[in-house]
């Protein structure tokens, strides 16, 4: 049944038998760490003015709603479920608000104007130090700006699921009710195939970061464990990658 331990067990055979507030609200306490892990890993994606509060909020409506339909018959952990539907909850509802401040979208703008102007004239690829140069910006902040943009075009290129069974690629698989007509499909699927091969041509250490956050679900802190590199470094890698794989899409 997927209900973990004996404590866990019993919240659920209380719920079951009395699907009142109370119980309801002690199942949602329980599972709240799943909400919490969620939150953690897609703000480390967003601009820092984004609200937790707010994503939290979606990762709640996320937990309460795998609650609701969870099937106990299935061959599914609930935590295992609830994950699914709270990540769906929380990209969702990024989905639908303009979460990128409009000072990032100006920054954006102005990046990709002095890349495509220095390309012009270096004819070859521009690294973040060029861009912060000719922008008088850190090159921290071009990095970050660059980030939080292309978090925000991974959005759009998710895989539509089926139902509840739906895989999760580089950023977070979420069910849509829009059916893709089979043009829009296609591009959906070469545009996630583009991102794949551009990470082919990252360096070692930038494709393990990028597989183990995205795909693994590890954090940075438990990825510096892995690759023996403090959490800061982690974070600088997964933002130079991020970098490189925007320009090289964008090439």
């Amino acid at each position: 049944m997927g209900r973990g331990t004996t404590s866990e067990q019993y919240l659920w055979n209380n719920w079951e038998k009395n699907k009142n507030d109370e119980n309801t609200n002690l199942l949602i306490e329980n599972y709240m760490y799943l909400v919490q892990y969620h939150v953690q890993r897609i703000a480390s994606n967003l601009p820092k003015s984004v609200n937790k509060e707010d994503i939290k909020s979606l990762g709640l409506y996320g937990l309460y709603d795998a609650l609701m339909k969870f099937d106990p018959s299935r061959d599914l952990k609930f935590d295992t479920y609830a994950s699914i539907r709270i990540k769906g909850a929380i990209i969702d509802g990024l989905r639908k608000e303009d979460w990128l401040p409009r000072t990032i979208r100006e920054k954006v703008k102005k990046i990709d104007q002095a890349t495509e102007l220095l390309e012009q004239k270096l004819q070859r690829v521009i690294s973040a130090d060029d861009i912060a140069s000719h922008l008088e910006m850190k090159k921290d902040e071009v990095e970050e700006v660059i980030k939080d943009s292309f978090f925000s075009n991974l959005l759009s290129m998710e895989e539509k699921g089926q139902g509840d069974d739906f895989k999760e690629g580089i950023g977070y698989t979420i069910p849509e009710d829009k059916e893709l007509t089979p043009e829009e499909n296609i591009i959906k699927q070469e545009n996630i195939q583009q991102v794949y091969k551009a990470m082919e041509q990252l360096s070692e250490n930038e494709q393990y970061v990028l597989s183990l956050f995205y795909d693994k679900e590890l954090t940075f802190t438990e990825i510096g464990k892995v690759l023996q590199l403090t959490t800061s470094r982690i974070s600088q890698i997964h933002k130079q990658a991020i970098f490189k794989l925007r320009q090289m899409i964008s090439n």
